[in-house]
């Protein structure tokens, strides 16, 4: 059963996590009082995520964290505390890898969804890293899709472009299951990305964006975590990079950007403006195909658009 273990060395802390999780019988929930309590508990359980406080006495959260990422690297780490502090937060990253950063006093929700998240990328890993089954990467896709119905069969539809596209270019055959994987996960750090964010109809402040924006890096994170091939990370970190440079996470520009990357960008971008989103309807095929090409000069590699074009036309048109 999923578990979640809280370490916090104020027992007032710990009832009110207790009472905020005395409904859900989804989750089963440990408490300690101390680090050295935490790493007693979870030598006997299988902890999925460890919630830990900052400030404790004998160990700290920063230092107990750090143990959990050495003897558990599976274990989701969050580190909660009173103190917003930017050096106390690179701290929590920099030494034990802290997948989020949660202040007190909290908010229930809030808490209650940063957990879940993690409980998911626990979740996600692995089932990623204990099978080779290709139909387990799918049905996890799928999974992260429930969370947008506006994306279902997104994943799938965007594998068959790009596998088409790299077929196109004369990939080799190991190389055409790689981006098939990497498509189907190329969105799973959405898993990071509250469900209100991306069913937001209208247009994103400054900080969901940003939460938006980093879901490139938590998915890559989930993949090189569950030990997959360079080419599957590389399409789920690069994919939203441009060909001008402009784009996200890193910035890359031109044959900068992995090949595989470059031709899912591409499917990527053809199937969201063929489907309905919260925020727009799909536009019609010749549309796509005008909006494609005028966006050739900045975001894909006009090599790949060239070959890409008649094929999405030709796959399209094989499913009316």
């Amino acid at each position: 059963m999923p578990t979640v273990l809280f370490v916090d060395d104020e027992q007032p802390i710990l009832s009110a996590l207790e009472r905020m999780y005395i409904e859900r019988d989804d989750v089963h929930c440990l408490f300690a009082a101390s680090g050295q309590e935490g790493l007693e508990i979870m030598e006997r359980e299988e902890v999925w995520v460890v919630v830990s406080d900052y400030l404790m006495p004998t160990m700290r959260g920063i230092e107990f964290l750090a143990k959990v990422k050495a003897r558990w690297p599976q274990t989701i780490r969050i580190m909660m505390t009173a103190y917003a502090d930017l050096s106390i937060a690179i701290d929590a990253i920099n030494k034990s890898e802290a997948f989020r950063f949660v202040t007190k006093p909290w908010n229930n929700q809030e808490l209650m969804e940063v957990v879940d998240e993690a409980l998911m990328r626990y979740q996600l890993v692995q089932s990623l890293g204990t099978t080779k089954d290709e139909t387990v990467y799918l049905s996890l896709a799928q999974t992260v899709e429930l969370k947008d119905p506006y994306t279902k069969g997104h994943c799938d539809r965007v594998a068959r472009y790009a596998v088409a596209l790299a077929k196109a270019v004369g990939l080799a055959e190991e190389k055409l299951d790689e981006i098939k994987h990497g498509s189907w996960l190329h969105d799973c750090g959405k898993i990071g990305v509250p469900e209100r964010v991306l069913n937001h109809p209208g247009r994103l402040n400054e900080d969901d964006r940003e939460s938006v924006m980093q879901h490139p890096r938590w998915g890559s994170e989930v993949a090189r975590q569950a030990r997959m091939s360079e080419a599957v990370v590389n399409v789920i970190l690069y994919h939203h990079e441009r060909f001008d440079g402009a784009g996200y996470p890193s910035g890359l520009r031109g044959a900068e950007i992995p090949v595989e990357a470059r031709i899912v960008a591409i499917a990527d971008v053809f199937d969201a403006l063929y489907s309905d989103r919260p925020y727009r309807k799909a536009y019609t095929l010749e549309r796509v195909m005008e909006i494609m090409e005028e966006m050739t000069s900045t975001h894909f590699d006009p090599e790949l658009i060239r070959l890409f074009l008649p094929i999405a036309r030709q796959e399209v048109q094989g499913d009316e």
